[in-house]
């Protein structure tokens, strides 16, 4: 069974930073994207940020391009999201997803989310 748990959430003053990870069990990588999404309370959940495991090509949402880092590391079936200048705007809980599959769209069509970590961000 396939389970992703995101860690590494908290509380950090704005211009902060913070990095998460998230640990995928239960089937090893080959092929496939790993993908950061957020949601703020009454917002939709948007994308933020992924990374294809196979060549390690990555994309960003604009809101948070040249801020957000998402790297991964493959002997530790794990990916992580470096915030740095955090803004109050970045509060939201954070969720990664993932597919096994090659895929056209990082944005959409995951098969398998985390539960979440809060990221707060105190302006």
């Amino acid at each position: 069974q396939v389970q992703l748990v995101e860690s590494g959430g908290g509380l950090v003053q704005a211009g902060g930073s913070l990095r998460i990870s998230c640990q995928v069990s239960g089937r090893t990588f080959s092929s496939g994207v790993m993908g950061w999404f957020r949601q703020a309370p009454g917002n939709e959940r948007d994308f933020v940020a992924a990374i294809r495991w196979s060549g390690g090509i990555t994309s960003y949402a604009d809101s948070v391009k040249g801020r957000f880092t998402i790297s991964k590391d493959n002997t530790k079936n794990t990916v992580y999201l470096q915030m740095n200048s955090l803004k109050p705007e970045d509060t939201a809980v954070y969720y990664c997803a993932c597919k096994f599959r090659a895929s056209v769209s990082v944005t959409t069509g995951y098969d398998y989310w985390g539960q979440g970590t809060q990221v707060t961000v105190a302006s």
